[in-house]
């Protein structure tokens, strides 16, 4: 059976919790499962990259609150807090104790401003990277932000996705 058998047969609760993992924003995986069957591959993503998009700003929130501050390591067991740390791991090598301490003090300087959590697309970047654009991320008007914010969580909920279809193939 290929990936897209194996995905379109899983059971409704066992692909809900795994999506889940991928974006905790419960419509997203919904709207995903909904569309099963699916023929290829690429439909997946491309109904996952339509259900990011299509997220009201109250379900970006509800996924927001599944992801750590950034700098910070994820802790547990879950898929998830196994994903958040392979993703953040570039950065986690990359930091001296200046950076780190400085990434403490715009998380802070971002969650005063905006109220939620820092998020990034971090896979592949160096925690000097994050905090430059972190800074500059705070110079944004809400609304502004809220566009970056969750395109930065769609295209973390599309690396995710992909990496439950390469285990499912």
């Amino acid at each position: 059976m290929d990936t897209v058998e194996v995905f379109n047969a899983l059971p409704a609760a066992r692909l809900d919790e795994q999506l889940l993992a991928c974006c905790a924003a419960p419509a997203w995986g919904a709207a995903i499962v909904a569309k099963r069957p699916y023929r290829e591959r690429l439909e997946i993503v491309q109904a996952a990259d339509a259900a990011a998009r299509a997220l009201s700003w109250d379900e970006v929130r509800v996924a927001l609150s599944a992801h750590p501050r950034i700098g910070e390591r994820a802790s547990g067991d879950s898929a998830e807090a196994s994903w958040s740390r392979q993703e953040q791991s570039t950065a986690a090598r990359s930091a001296d104790d200046a950076t780190k301490a400085a990434l403490v003090d715009v998380n802070r300087a971002y969650e005063s401003r905006f109220g939620q959590v820092f998020l990034i697309f971090a896979s592949g970047r160096t925690q000097e990277e994050i905090l430059a654009e972190a800074r500059r991320r705070l110079a944004n008007d809400e609304d502004t932000e809220r566009t970056v914010v969750a395109d930065e969580l769609r295209k973390i909920a599309l690396l995710r996705l992909e990496r439950v279809l390469d285990a499912l193939g």
